[in-house]
């Protein structure tokens, strides 16, 4: 990845306590895995942005190889990567993410 894409990521992610790379947007999901993610934020009442990865096909690349992770979407919280779709469910099923993301806000 260029410097640039990998600076851009960054501003993008330190934009915002929980950032969301997606396909759509919040309002609009264009993917059910997307569609879950924002599902989930949205039921534990917490704030959230989404940068649309279909919008910048250098951002859609560039964050598959900033984390390491092959898919999209990806939840970053306080610039930590969290996960995509599937750990995701799984925090929310078991409580585990209503409490990082509680502690991760607070601070």
């Amino acid at each position: 990845m260029n410097p640039i894409t990998q600076q851009r990521i960054e501003s993008i992610i330190s934009s915002s306590p929980i950032m969301v790379f997606m396909k759509g947007t919040k309002l609009m999901p264009q993917c059910g895995f997307s569609n879950n993610v924002v599902q989930i934020l949205n039921s534990l009442g917490v704030s959230f942005d989404t940068f649309d990865v279909l919008s910048d096909e250098e951002i859609r690349q560039g964050i598959k190889d900033f984390s390491s992770w092959p898919t999209i979407p990806q939840v970053y919280v306080k610039g930590e990567f969290i996960g995509g779709s599937d750990i995701l469910i799984e925090l929310y099923n078991s409580g585990e993410l209503r409490e990082k993301l509680e502690v991760a806000l607070a601070s």
